[in-house]
């Protein structure tokens, strides 16, 4: 295919998400939506970049498309925390880490009445009162340290305010979920200190089992498992285990459920499954400590076949560096969850909580004042 601008691409998306959308923050009182989890792409630019490597998606530099910043709008999401920095692959740790958070804040700086970097709780109050989407910095890995924990006070100095001690694999901190046997070392007790002291959240979020119960005692503040499911209802390593749970909870910290394949053992996962994880959660955990991380983006995926196409590339690729893991492998499976796509989802998922007779007020620590607490109780208000 020759290159192909995005805004030319998107002409005919856009309108149809404008037409799937619906006006911003029309939830009931206008409650707080956080995302713990998610992503502020265009999944269906991504899989063409997927498909076709080759292709050029110029978009003239910018992070966003208009089809983006639409469906946001209409979302109603206030603040997202976003994955930035190394995870796995090639590339040296350190030096991609700090690549990626300097090209991230050149995108807050480009777009001042539409982002805000978030450092404390206060931030995401204020990017609600001002229309703008919050966006916290976070890691889904621990490698980029290397063996300087002092790194933390670095990277914590330039925003980072949630930190994911292990990807899936086994690190120098510990072991992921594919190696739930390896606890948490001396090396990785050294990081959580100094993370709180930084005032940076601790997120358990892909970690073995062992880890996890070692760090919720080795903290002195609250931690996160930020995006995850219940093993109690699909038992996959990516999802936790009630004892892991409730020992987050009783930390004083919040669980999110995402929208991802593992809730369910067909891998199509739907908003039903989404709900029956989050009422398990709240059952072992108390509605205090239960919230969402989507681990996914607000735009939708409009192609279902090209998103296939996609998804078998990035499966031999994470085959390849080792990181793939059960329930996530294989052509029919969801990486979203297929009644909770596109600009409507958080308000639809109110909907549905509240027909099963889950509160106003339970729904809103759900869908946002949980984590606001949390972030609170770490950051600072």
């Amino acid at each position: 295919m020759p290159g192909v601008s995005r805004r030319t691409l998107l002409t005919g998306a856009a309108a149809l998400g404008a037409a799937a959308s619906i006006p911003a923050h029309a939830a009931a009182r206008d409650r707080l939506i956080i995302n713990g989890l998610g992503d502020l792409g265009d999944p269906n630019l991504d899989a063409l970049s997927k498909v076709y490597p080759g292709l050029e998606l110029n978009d003239g530099g910018d992070h966003f498309t208009d089809r983006v910043w639409a469906d946001l709008r209409a979302s109603g999401l206030d603040t997202v925390n976003v994955t930035l920095g190394y995870v796995a692959g090639p590339g040296d740790p350190f030096e991609s880490t700090i690549s990626d958070i300097a090209t991230w804040d050149r995108v807050v700086r480009a777009n001042p009445g539409q982002l805000l970097k978030v450092y404390t709780g206060a931030d995401i109050l204020e990017a609600k009162r001002s229309g703008r989407l919050g966006v916290i910095y976070g890691f889904q890995n621990s490698v980029q340290i290397g063996a300087k924990a002092d790194r933390v006070d670095l990277y914590a100095d330039l925003g980072l305010r949630v930190l994911q001690l292990t990807y899936n694999p086994a690190n120098d901190l510990g072991g992921g979920s594919l190696a739930g046997d390896k606890g948490l070392t001396d090396f990785g007790r050294e990081v959580i200190e100094r993370a709180e002291q930084k005032k940076v959240l601790v997120d358990l979020s892909h970690s073995g089992t062992r880890i996890c119960l070692d760090a919720a005692k080795a903290a002195r503040r609250p931690i996160s498992i930020s995006h995850t499911g219940c093993r109690a209802l699909h038992d996959v390593p990516r999802n936790k285990t009630d004892e892991e749970l409730r020992a987050v909870a009783d930390s004083g910290g919040v669980v999110g459920i995402y929208f991802m394949p593992f809730l369910t053992a067909n891998g199509r996962p739907k908003a039903a499954d989404v709900v029956a994880h989050i009422e398990h959660a709240v059952q072992v955990c108390g509605e205090d400590h239960v919230a969402i991380g989507t681990d996914g983006p607000v735009t939708q995926n409009d192609d279902l076949d090209l998103f296939r196409q996609a998804l078998r590339v990035e499966n031999e690729q994470r085959r390849a560096a080792g990181i793939n893991t059960p329930g996530e492998d294989g052509d029919d499976i969801y990486t979203f969850v297929i009644d909770l796509r596109g600009p409507t989802q958080f308000h639809k998922l109110a909907e549905l909580l509240a027909a099963r007779g889950h509160s106003q007020a339970r729904i809103d620590k759900i869908l946002g004042r949980n984590l606001l607490r949390q972030y609170r109780d770490v950051w600072g208000a």
